[in-house]
């Protein structure tokens, strides 16, 4: 799959099969996490591979905007560092994993920003960093539709030199 064909398709899923992932899958989007850039090659990030069908369970029951992690074959915990671009590192590095994992047929999404705290002592996530997300991957459990995005038209976020200026074709020279 090309880059620009995932990013095309990939769609948020809130329903998986639960059933384990391959574990050359898991390895590969745990390593696109890791090898993702960072700010001054800093990587403030760790990310906490869990697997167990209780411990799957037991944070679906902690996460308020999340429980399908009840569901899935893998969550991935990113704690992060407290550095000025901690936040924007470790989404990139989430949205490595994301388009990586949905390269091999695994869909995924994204739960967190807050009310993570019991996830954070459960997964004895040190006081020091702070748990930003939890990722759940897995086979999706309905037909996603991938592909069909309801997103705002090109012309309306899209400016070419300054807001408000359309992006038009260039002329050609």
């Amino acid at each position: 799959m090309r880059v620009f064909e995932a990013v095309q398709t990939v769609l948020a899923t809130r329903s998986y099969r639960p059933e384990p992932l391959p574990e050359e899958s898991v390895r590969k989007i745990l390593e696109a996490g890791r090898l993702t850039g960072s700010s001054m090659n800093k990587q403030p990030w760790h990310f906490i591979a869990v697997e167990d069908r209780e411990d799957l369970q037991r944070i679906g029951e902690m996460a308020g905007t999340g429980p399908y992690i009840t569901e899935a074959g893998l969550a991935v915990a990113v704690a992060i560092e407290d550095t000025q671009y901690s936040v924007s590192d470790a989404s990139r590095a989430i949205q490595s994993m994301i388009l990586t994992a949905w390269e091999d047929g695994i869909h995924s999404n994204w739960v967190g920003f807050f009310g993570l705290e019991d996830i954070q002592a459960y997964l004895e996530i040190p006081p020091e960093l702070d748990l930003l997300a939890v990722v759940p991957f897995g086979y999706s459990g309905r037909p996603s539709g991938e592909g069909k995005k309801d997103r705002k038209p090109f012309a309306q976020v899209v400016h070419r030199g300054r807001f408000g200026q359309p992006f038009q074709k260039k002329d050609s020279q």
